[in-house]
């Protein structure tokens, strides 16, 4: 059939490829929140705070970025990237900035901060998550909005591998260029995570899909592509989108009626349908259990391999556990990195060849985080760490790497940023819950007091020799290895093991809807 044509620029242009490299540079500044392990037992132990604050302090980053979620989705699916990404340079640079300034300053030898600068320092924690999703936001719905179906798993994939990547990318510099300075890194950070976004203010922006007529097809996969007609709601052009001569912009703006979509329907569900809907909530269960599993670890991670470096090593050696610990987060985020890619790429290819829903890649994702946890419980030495680390990584990649492709499934594309961004809260409540866990069996394992206080002493004198403890006391660290941690991990690997169970009924669930639709 002869297809009508439009001013819009092929699907792999020079505009895309700059739109797309522009969003990955955006997230690989935005994923910083992944590094927090790398500096947080430096930060606690130089402002004098316990396991349990540290984690409060990680967990405000990540309620900037989840609590944010609906507020720059909606914007962004409104008014297009040039908000968010203003907002992601100004509260990015404030919050490491800030951070920054607190832990050069420090406080009186073995006094804890105050009450205030406590508040303070989560405040700028709580920024750097703000900035850090209004940039992610931006560059996942700008990708997805330039993009056909057939590849939009691959390529917002890309795009979240760049956010996966950050830890490792921004360590790596650090252990290069100022290996162990805490101060640097978090200057580095300040910078490295605001100005990508006033490039990405030049850069990134959607590009428009071109439309045929209904009957053509897409000459990737054969899917059918939406066609703007009189019987639907005229689209409004937004001030951010390139678009053609004759006013249509991507097919996020475009109205849904009667036989113009693919087939299959493509969903719009949002705002308050949204909440009504049943697979919403089942979808917020998954990612609560499988979510809050990666932020417990990811925030702690840095902890467990100086619990296990402590116990093997009674010479306690700063500079040694530092590159231990940065090995670990590189692990991590090489991990998240790959997961991310590799997800999109198998989601498009099971729903190309086998025409299999997407939501079964959920079974896969659950299944890496109970390998993850089973690998974290039963290791007892830091050598061996990086495996548990590297299949969370993987976990934690693929399953944000897979959401934004099942979120257009089971919702529609015209609201993805804000339904995101709803989808983006539960894993702040189980991250909240696991990591309180983790805080307080981990203070509940750390000497405390004075080395000259026998139940001080009593608890690390089988693995620190008295002068070792006497210097790292004050720093509340926990020497018994495995056993400061192991009770925690053995609640998430449950966590996990539901979360498989009822990712494979939302697979199923998914399948039977898709083969009711065909008919």
């Amino acid at each position: 059939m002869t297809e009508v044509k439009h001013n819009a620029p092929g699907l792999f242009n020079a505009r895309r490829i700059i739109t797309l490299l522009g969003s990955i540079l955006v997230a690989l500044g935005s994923g910083t929140n992944y590094i927090f392990s790398a500096y947080a037992p430096q930060l606690g132990a130089r402002l004098h705070i316990s396991h349990t604050q540290l984690n409060i302090v990680g967990l405000a980053g990540n309620a900037g970025v989840s609590v944010s979620g609906p507020i720059w989705g909606r914007i962004v699916d409104n008014r297009g990237p040039q908000i968010p990404l203003m907002g992601a340079f100004v509260f990015s640079l404030i919050g490491y900035a800030g951070m920054k300034r607190m832990y050069d300053e420090g406080t009186g030898s073995g006094i804890s901060i105050s009450s205030a600068h406590f508040v303070l320092l989560m405040v700028c924690s709580l920024l750097t998550g703000l900035g850090a999703h209004a940039g992610v936001v931006a560059a996942v719905n700008t990708t997805a909005k330039s993009f056909p179906e057939s590849a939009r798993a691959t390529t917002t994939g890309l795009v979240l591998s760049g956010f996966g990547l950050s830890a490792f990318f921004f360590s790596t510099i650090a252990h290069i260029l100022f290996p162990g300075d805490t101060s640097a890194l978090l200057l580095l950070l300040s910078l490295a995570t605001s100005i990508p976004m006033l490039v990405a203010l030049f850069t990134m922006r959607p590009v428009p899909l071109p439309q045929t007529h209904p009957g053509s097809k897409d000459d990737v996969n054969g899917e059918y592509e939406l066609l703007p007609s009189e019987e639907m709601a005229p689209p409004a052009a937004g001030p951010n989108i390139d678009t053609p001569e004759n006013g249509l912009s991507s097919t996020s703006r475009m109205g849904y009626k009667r036989s113009h979509l693919r087939p299959g329907n493509l969903p719009d569900i949002h705002g308050k349908m949204l909440w009504k809907t049943p697979d919403f909530y089942l979808l917020c269960v998954i990612l609560l259990l499988l979510g809050g599993t990666g932020v417990m670890y990811i925030n702690n991670v840095g902890l467990i391999s100086l619990a296990l470096f402590a116990k093997a090593n009674p010479n306690y050696e700063e500079e040694e556990a530092s590159k231990l610990q940065a090995a670990q987060v590189s692990t991590l985020s090489v991990g998240n990195f790959a997961g991310r890619i590799l997800i999109g790429l198998i989601s498009d290819f099971t729903r190309s060849h086998f025409q299999l829903p997407r939501a079964y890649s959920l079974c896969i994702v659950s299944s890496l985080f109970i390998i993850s946890q089973a690998f974290a419980i039963g290791i007892s030495s830091v050598g061996t760490l990086w495996m548990a680390t590297a299949f969370l990584g993987l976990a934690y990649g693929s399953l944000f790497g897979c959401l934004p492709a099942i979120a257009i499934d089971w919702f529609g594309l015209a609201h993805l940023s804000e339904n995101l961004g709803y989808l983006s809260l539960p894993p702040l409540i189980g991250g909240n819950v696991f990591s309180i866990i983790f805080g307080k069996n981990i203070d509940a394992h750390t000497p405390r007091g004075d080395t000259n206080t026998p139940q001080g002493v009593a608890r690390a004198a089988n693995t620190v020799d008295r002068g070792v403890l006497r210097a790292v006391l004050s720093e509340r660290r926990c020497f018994t290895g495995r056993e400061c941690y192991v009770s925690s991990l053995q609640v998430t690997l449950i966590a996990c093991t539901v979360a498989l169970v009822l990712s494979t009924w939302a697979a199923r669930r998914d399948d039977h809807r898709q083969k009711a639709r065909k008919g």
